[in-house]
């Protein structure tokens, strides 16, 4: 008896062994199907490397209390591969650890691997070496790119299989996405295209993973990738063939914050309603694009001119903090969902109208009924009869009827509480000291140096923000402007973003551009004396684009003409004349932010320190308050800049770009647009920079802020977030 027992357990063990390493994913219609059942997957991304290792179980965990089924992450090609052949998966970029943590919450993964992102991260993700592989051409039928695609593409699946993530393996990863939002790409660029995602699906299904590849917002995608959705809506949707699937890979929760831009914020009510529309007409996947959205941390935010917060009015805020009502509200809508699961994974729903911009959806199956009470009216309630009841429907709304009988959640019906979000100063007088670095001058010593101007990203290859352009230029005594007191007028033709230009060391102006043209012109008077004149360009990048047709082929820099006007020969065109080119700023290559560069310098202190000074590095150290509040550094007080904790940057500050937009009353019905309901107009675009609890020690923490063109660093306050 005692052998037949155990005989039975390790039977069952055994079964329960096999069952764990060749469980399936699936799919056909009505729903991606896991272990031999269709589910409707609700689910959310968090980008590991906009988070740190130390909040992820905390925004796992928040996802799981939100009703999520699943993770969806990116993975960063040019955080894992910053030159070539050499791999980082440390620190942020610890996707292993970051999967596992799902893992272990019970929840699955979504692997985005692309390994184009888009996500208005730096260079759309690809690394910037990449851009110099000879005869490469970025996303279309050639040779170097997808040599170089595939090689990462594979080196991230056997990543993943080595440590059986996939759930073919009984890991978390139920499904992987290949290449992203390609279908408008392949439009332009033609047969190209098509032969690129054809060959870029097939190469993907080939690595055999066990778990289907998605492509979004692609069409034509080649069986048996799915074809999913991406926007605000994708009610009308339908895959290209009936046996796929409707999902939506990309609802967006909001949208992300340039400089210059006011913040963007979706009502809870419109969302929900999205989403609510969407699983009403069959859809049984929705991701949520953020469900956490963080922080751009160092140099990684792109889109140009987009902000280093990347809050996206996500569920979630930057800081890790339940963005309520939007949380809790969506929290009860997937609650109703879950409960209605059965029916709506089992059949197809009847359709009838109910009267104008009314509608009744009805999945009925052995004997369940789930109904969907919609009214798409947007300014007018609604009475309707159903069955045996009468129904109320707010404008803009539908009713979820779990049993066809009772609303138990009514999309513009919100009964969650807002949260006040409250940013409080904790420490708002630090002891700073400052260093002012000199503008970079030509001499006859420069190692570059040529008779043009180049492009910035060629010469800095994205190792800087900055590149210094010089020249000299020779005053005759005899010039009129030296009589009649009229300067001459100095223009600088520029491909973007920023530019400060310095004559002689001092600066004379700056220009910068904007997310939608990022070009730039500064046209303005400067000061030039008899003799020779130093003319120092320095020209800013803020993050290379994220996408766009051959989107590597874009410039940035000091392109020109550059020209002086005002001159007795007329205008003199300085373009083709010597230009020397610097790298960086000193202070960079000093490694002013961290403690031993520091000490190569010598900081003014007290009453010397520097204010309203261009090109001035500040320093302080304070120790970590108590609690376990998030931390933020409220840079109101500054201009533009970046700002590092204890060596680690948490990115650019640019408090100085204030708000363009026009921010009016915002009404939860109609259709939604990321310009619909924008608020904080009139001031910074981003004012407070996350500082991570977990980047700082009990004491001794060093601060450093690089200012460009001028702030006060004794406004400056460290604040709590809650």
């Amino acid at each position: 008896m005692g052998k037949r027992v155990f005989h039975g357990v390790a039977l069952m063990m055994l079964f329960s062994w096999v069952c764990s390493v060749t469980a399936s994913v699936t799919y056909d219609h009505k729903a991606i199907i896991v272990d031999g059942k269709r589910r409707i997957l609700i689910s959310g991304s968090i980008h590991y490397p906009r988070s740190t290792p130390q909040m992820w179980p905390d925004l796992i965990q928040k996802a799981k209390d939100g009703g999520l089924d699943v993770i969806q992450t990116y993975v960063f090609w040019n955080g894992h591969e910053p030159s070539p052949g050499k791999y980082y998966f440390e620190d942020r970029y610890d996707l292993v650890k970051f999967v596992k943590l799902v893992q272990q919450a019970g929840l699955y993964v979504h692997l985005r691997i692309g390994p184009f992102v888009c996500a208005e991260w730096n260079f759309g993700g690809f690394p910037v070496w990449l851009k110099y592989v000879p005869g490469i051409v970025f996303r279309t039928d050639n040779e170097p790119f997808k040599v170089a695609m595939q090689n990462f593409t594979t080196k991230i699946v056997n990543l993943m299989k080595e440590e059986k993530l996939f759930q073919s393996q009984g890991g978390p990863i139920i499904m992987s996405q290949i290449e992203n939002e390609y279908g408008p790409v392949e439009y332009e660029i033609g047969a190209p295209g098509k032969a690129y995602s054809k060959w870029a699906a097939q190469m993907a299904v080939g690595l055999d993973t066990g778990v289907p590849w998605i492509m979004c917002k692609q069409e034509d995608a080649p069986d048996p990738v799915i074809d999913t959705c991406n926007g605000f809506y994708c009610e009308y949707y339908k895959p290209n063939d009936y046996n796929k699937p409707k999902m939506w890979t990309e609802n967006w929760s909001g949208w992300y914050t340039e400089f210059g831009g006011a913040i963007p914020l979706r009502p809870v009510e419109d969302m929900a309603f999205s989403v609510a529309r969407f699983i009403q007409n069959g859809g049984s996947f929705v991701n949520y694009y953020m469900y956490h959205g963080g922080t751009n941390f160092g140099r990684t935010s792109s889109g140009l001119f987009v902000t280093t917060s990347y809050d996206y009015d996500a569920p979630l805020d930057e800081y890790g903090l339940q963005n309520e009502p939007k949380w809790g509200h969506l929290r009860d809508l997937h609650k109703v969902i879950k409960q209605c699961e059965h029916a709506l994974v089992s059949v197809d729903p009847k359709v009838t109208s109910l009267g104008h911009n009314i509608e009744a959806h009805v999945f009925s199956t052995f004997g369940a009924c789930v109904a969907f009470l919609a009214n798409y009216d947007t300014k007018s309630w609604a009475r309707v009869t159903f069955g045996n009841g009468q129904y109320d429907l707010p404008p803009w709304s539908i009713s979820i009827l779990p049993d066809c009988k009772t609303v138990v959640f009514n999309t513009a019906k919100v009964g969650v509480n807002s949260w006040l979000k409250k940013m409080t100063p904790v420490y708002n007088t630090f002891a700073w000291q400052s260093y002012n670095e000199e503008p970079a001058l030509s001499s006859q010593d420069d190692p570059i140096a040529t008779f043009s101007l180049w492009e910035q990203v060629n010469v800095t290859r994205d190792s800087s923000d900055y590149l210094w352009y010089m020249t000299d230029v020779n005053i005759d005594a005899n010039e009129g402007f030296i009589k009649n007191g009229k300067s001459p007028i100095l223009t600088v033709m520029s491909a973007g973003h920023v530019l400060h230009v310095f004559i002689n060391g001092q600066l004379s102006g700056t220009a910068y551009g904007r997310l939608e043209n990022p070009k730039l012109t500064f046209n303005d008077s400067v000061n030039l004396r008899v003799g020779n004149n130093k003319i120092s360009l320095l020209s800013v990048a803020v993050g290379l684009p994220n996408v766009g047709i051959h989107y590597e082929t874009w410039n940035v820099g000091v392109l020109g003409p550059v020209t002086l006007k005002g001159l007795n020969e007329g205008t003199r065109d300085l373009s083709w004349q010597k230009w020397s080119y610097k790298v960086g700023l000193k202070g960079e290559a000093l490694s002013l932010y961290s403690i031993s560069g520091s000490n190569s310098v010598q900081w003014a202190q007290g009453s010397s320190v520097a204010k309203k000074q261009p090109l001035t590095w500040y320093k302080t150290t304070f120790s970590a308050p108590a609690g376990n509040d998030p931390l933020a550094l409220d840079m109101n007080s500054m201009g533009k800049g970046e700002v590092w904790i204890n060596g680690q940057s948490i990115g650019r500050h640019w408090p100085a770009y204030i708000a363009y937009d026009t921010c009016n009353a915002c009404d939860y019905a109609g259709y939604y647009t990321d310009t619909k309901c924008r608020a904080y107009c009139g001031t910074p675009s981003q004012r407070w920079y996350h500082v991570p609890r977990s980047w700082l020690n009990s004491e001794s923490n060093f601060l450093v802020v690089l200012e460009e063109w001028g702030g006060d660093p004794n406004g400056i306050a460290l604040v709590k977030r809650t």
